[in-house]
């Protein structure tokens, strides 16, 4: 059962970091549009493309809180002891991303429209930064076990900041992916051109930070890149970076539809990858998943619970996502920027 819930988490966080990260990067484009005028049509599709799914795709971050305090509280607890910091900033984060988004429509003036813009915005940015942040500081065995560890260089260490930096990326990349398919889908070929170069400027980005985040990781944390270059981890780390080259061939196919499941995929197997590089540790060097685990009553009872629950998110989620990529869902789209926010 320990492996089933590890197994559960695992997916949990990497359809978090796909679908979630596919969020915060829409606002990344937003943040990087450009003027009121000239990125006008961008963020308007920016807006088109999360409206009918931005709420949606946090589900996963409960599933994942849920998993980890149930069924390995003592991981848990050290985690949120020593990394509090990071956490809490990115908490604000989705608070004022998902406030500001939600205002924005509703702006009366174009001051208001343009700092709640700002917020949602910059939010989209911190949010996976911060969470990346304590991932690197997770995977680089920065928190200890029975004393709260250093509350700032936990997760200020090159690990945990190429990481968060690595987050943004690769949302960016997800996101400018399902912008240019839904442009198409809508029939703005400019869109689908600026997303498409978003894509392959954001896929080669993300590409060099994966393989210059395993030189800082060599020369940081040997243990973590032994890891990283052997057993399942090295397959994860070559099935991402196969993933990502197909990526980018469907991107200049304008091969939209597999190119979305591919660069999940290149982003998924990077979660994997660290996960697996240093099993069996949850906390390196500190907590196996054997020892952090809940008892059997426990287990069997979160996994009968959240194996119920998924039974009606799944399918759900699955229809939400076939009725938005089939343009059913779509609001009536509007450019963003000057006056058109307050109209």
């Amino acid at each position: 059962m320990v492996e089933l819930a590890a197994a559960l988490l695992v997916l949990s966080l990497t359809a978090y970091a796909v679908l979630g990260g596919a969020d915060f990067g829409a606002g990344f484009w937003d943040l990087t549009a450009g003027s009121a005028e000239r990125g006008a049509r961008a963020r308007g599709m920016v807006k088109q493309s999360m409206g009918p799914v931005w709420e949606a795709n946090h589900v996963w971050l409960i599933v994942i809180l849920v998993v980890m305090w149930t069924c390995f509280p003592p991981a848990f607890g050290a985690i949120m002891e020593t990394l509090y910091i990071p956490i809490f900033l990115a908490g604000v984060g989705i608070i004022l991303r998902g406030g500001a988004f939600a205002l924005r429509g509703e702006a009366g003036t174009i001051a208001e429209a343009r700092a709640l813009g700002a917020v949602f915005a910059l939010s989209s940015v911190i949010t996976p930064f911060f969470f990346g942040a304590a991932l690197g500081a997770v995977a680089a065995g920065e928190v200890p076990v029975g004393e709260p560890g250093d509350p700032w260089s936990s997760w200020t260490g090159p690990v945990s900041l190429f990481a968060g930096v690595a987050a943004v990326a690769s949302g960016a990349f997800m996101a400018a992916v399902f912008m240019a398919g839904d442009s198409e889908r809508a029939g703005f070929p400019d869109l689908v051109a600026a997303f498409r170069n978003r894509a392959l400027g954001a896929g080669v980005a993300a590409g060099i930070l994966a393989l210059g985040g395993l030189l800082v990781v060599n020369a940081d944390e040997e243990r973590l890149f032994d890891g990283l270059t052997s057993g399942l981890g090295l397959v994860a780390v070559i099935a991402s970076a196969i993933a990502g080259l197909v990526s980018l061939a469907l991107i200049l196919g304008g091969r939209w539809t597999p190119a979305r499941f591919s660069a999940s995929i290149a982003v998924g197997a990077m979660i994997v990858g660290l996960v697996v590089a240093q099993r069996p540790d949850f906390l390196p060097g500190q907590l196996s998943f054997e020892d952090a685990a809940a008892g059997d009553p426990t287990l069997l009872a979160t996994l009968i619970s959240v194996g119920i629950g998924l039974l009606v998110i799944v399918p759900s989620l699955a229809l939400l996502f076939r009725l938005t990529l089939a343009g059913r869902l779509d609001p009536k789209f509007h450019p963003i920027g000057s006056e058109d926010e307050t109209k």
